[in-house]
């Protein structure tokens, strides 16, 4: 069986439409918006150009489906993994965090922890390698790199359960 082909599709002003035929010849398609959201849409086996079932993710819920469909699944928010014993994990920033509005310095994650914060993401923005002065808003997602004890730690500090 040869490998599934995506297609994807430009809606302009909108995002990208990702469409997929399995191999039980069902239509899916995922349209990911400029805003960082994502539109699953499963199409009906009868009829492959009617949408029997629409579902609406926010940009962390479907980085929590995207790990959950992934092969090596270990954690929601498990990025990679290296046989030198770093992990790359997505920590996000509540709205109601104490860290909301302040800037990323303030943490002293990388002396606490060990842990770096390499990038932050922000609604379809990646801010890369931000400074320390950086100012977090709630909703961000942090992309922190270190041993797994350093990151499980720097998420006790963002104050993820």
């Amino acid at each position: 069986m040869s490998a599934p082909r995506l297609k994807a599709t430009p809606l302009p002003g909108i995002g990208v439409q990702y469409d997929l035929e399995t191999r039980e010849h069902r239509h899916l398609s995922v349209v990911a918006h400029r805003d960082g959201t994502r539109t699953v849409n499963v199409y009906r086996s009868d009829d492959p150009d009617s949408c029997a079932q629409s579902l609406k993710l926010t940009s962390s819920e479907a980085g929590s489906l995207i790990d959950a469909l992934k092969p090596s699944h270990h954690s929601p928010s498990l990025l990679y993994t290296t046989d030198l014993g770093l992990v790359a994990e997505r920590i996000e920033v509540a709205a109601t965090s104490r860290w909301n509005g302040r800037v990323l310095g303030d943490m002293r994650m990388r002396t606490e922890t060990g842990a770096s914060v390499v990038a932050v993401l922000r609604r379809a923005e990646a801010i890369p390698s931000p400074a320390p002065d950086f100012r977090l808003a709630g909703g961000d997602t942090l992309i922190v790199v270190g041993t797994r004890e350093g990151v499980d730690a720097a998420a006790t500090i963002l104050g993820r359960e």
